[in-house]
């Protein structure tokens, strides 16, 4: 499948937040007010505010200690289970950009259930706005895309952590980092990489960096239409 591609290499993220900073930017989303939790990553969680957020997590592996960084987004499905559940309700209300890929959410999501599409997506990512109900996540920043820019994370990047362009290069890329890395970070793996447009190569298991990391052995090109259907869309139908 062809369109375009995030190749996230967390070898190289150094919690920067420049990222964070950047989506929030050029998306003119507000500011959130925080308070200190006991850790640099601020705020705590995404939001329909914030889109993009990095989580600091301090770990032991393998008896070192390692503090790992991870810029949480939506993974852009190549075959999006928030989508399916949204047009079960309301036909595109979510959409998928026949020439990017990217999955984007439109102001028709405020008649969804937000809490089955958020239940859907393997990642936990989709928010709501309380006050609109209309849902919110990364679109890929799909209106620079098709301008020929690249997403606004990517192009503030300093460190090489963010790399965008067609799904072919990208797995290339990947790919190649991963071999390089494999003496040094032996347990090092590229996360969902046939079922996602962000694909994240994690130097230590995914697991260390937050749950929502990896979807796992149903993810969701492979997730059985017979078994989606059983899980989400049947009991939801049973309260419309």
């Amino acid at each position: 499948m062809n369109g375009k591609s995030f190749f996230i290499d967390l070898s190289r993220c150094t919690g920067c937040r420049g990222c964070q900073v950047a989506c929030k930017q050029w998306k003119n989303k507000p500011v959130e007010p925080t308070v200190n939790t006991g850790s640099h990553q601020n705020p705590p969680d995404l939001s329909w505010q914030t889109l993009k957020v990095v989580r600091f997590t301090e770990v032991t592996v393998g008896g070192k200690f390692h503090w790992l960084f991870f810029p949480d987004q939506c993974r852009h499905c190549l075959d999006a289970p928030c989508k399916m559940v949204g047009d079960s309700e309301i036909q595109d209300a979510i959409v998928q950009d026949p020439e990017t890929g990217a999955v984007v959410f439109t102001e028709k999501t405020k008649g969804l259930t937000a809490d089955a599409v958020r239940e859907a997506c393997p990642y936990d990512i989709p928010r709501v706005d309380p006050a609109t109900k209309v849902m919110y996540k990364c679109d890929m920043c799909n209106d620079r895309v098709h301008a020929g820019l690249l997403p606004s994370c990517v192009k503030t990047c300093p460190t090489g952590t963010m790399n965008f362009g067609d799904r072919e290069d990208m797995l290339a890329l990947a790919k190649n980092r991963l071999a390089a890395l494999k003496p040094k970070y032996p347990q090092a793996e590229l996360v969902d990489a046939s079922t996602v447009r962000a694909i994240f190569l994690c130097p230590q298991p995914p697991s260390a960096y937050y749950k929502y990391v990896q979807y796992g052995d149903a993810a969701p090109s492979v997730l059985s239409r017979k078994a989606f259907l059983a899980k989400v869309l049947r009991p939801l139908r049973a309260f419309g």
